[in-house]
């Protein structure tokens, strides 16, 4: 499995152009974090490859985005769930009025084998013990770090192959982020590869195989995570002049994550 966009061009309205040539890949079993400012068209390189860029008025103008081979350009976003891709979006937008297991059985609408969409949810509270504990609470009644991992758990109904996140980490509290550098890792190593957008760049580089910096649409530096870490540029704009290089810790229990 991979995931291949090559040469990206999104615009907006027909005026605004957030991509500009864009290439990247996401091989099998691996994690690649796509670092930028606000603006630099992060949140939009998601939109395009999960199929929701119409929705918000964008448009590839041209380019091509691959997945085992298949063409998604045009696709729609039930077709690239179907395909194994599952995007969430950043914000945590869940469904507030419905508990945590209706908008986990939401998320797996899409799935209709009964047995995969069983171990899916078997999967989802292994990972997020807390779920399982209030299946029966409302969304909109979580904390933020609860629903976020009720974001990432109804994608992962889905059984994707890839997922998609969408600053994740946005609008926790510190001592949550690498808690959710944790679980992303988690979910990879147990077969799922990640595209993992990303402004704090300290958690991104620690959990990422393959990095990416976008400014204003495009990809102004690529490489090896670790290599990136130890760029002065890099270092200088995402982690700070003084920013120690990021240690990885061993992976803890989420089931007290919460802000």
């Amino acid at each position: 499995m991979t995931l291949t966009v090559d040469n990206l061009q999104v615009a907006y309205g027909g005026a605004v152009r957030a991509l500009r040539g864009v290439s990247l890949t996401v091989p099998d079993g691996g994690i690649v974090a796509v670092l930028g400012s606000n603006g630099a068209g992060k949140s939009t390189l998601l939109r395009a490859v999960s199929g929701t860029l119409r929705r918000l008025g964008g448009r590839i103008e041209s380019g091509t985005i691959r997945f085992d081979g298949d063409d998604l350009t045009r696709r729609d976003p039930a077709s690239i769930v179907r395909r194994g891709i599952a995007h969430v979006p950043e914000g945590r937008r869940i469904f507030g009025r419905l508990t945590v297991d209706e908008n986990l059985r939401a998320g797996g609408l899409g799935n209709r084998d009964r047995a995969a969409k069983a171990a899916a949810r078997d999967r989802i509270h292994d990972l997020f013990p807390v779920l399982a504990e209030r299946r029966a609470q409302r969304g909109a009644l979580l904390s933020g770090g609860e629903q976020q991992m009720l974001a990432i758990g109804r994608a992962l109904m889905a059984a994707p192959r890839l997922l998609l996140l969408d600053e994740p980490s946005l609008g926790l509290a510190p001592r949550i982020i690498g808690q959710i550098g944790e679980i992303v890792t988690e979910i990879n190593r147990q077969g799922t590869a990640v595209l993992l957008i990303e402004q704090n760049a300290t958690m991104a580089l620690r959990v990422a195989s393959e990095a990416h910096v976008l400014d204003v649409g495009k990809v102004s530096l690529s490489g090896a995570a670790d290599d990136l870490a130890d760029n002065d540029d890099v270092r200088r704009l995402y982690l700070g002049h003084s920013a120690q290089r990021p240690e990885v810790t061993a992976p803890r229990t989420l089931s007290r994550w919460s802000e």
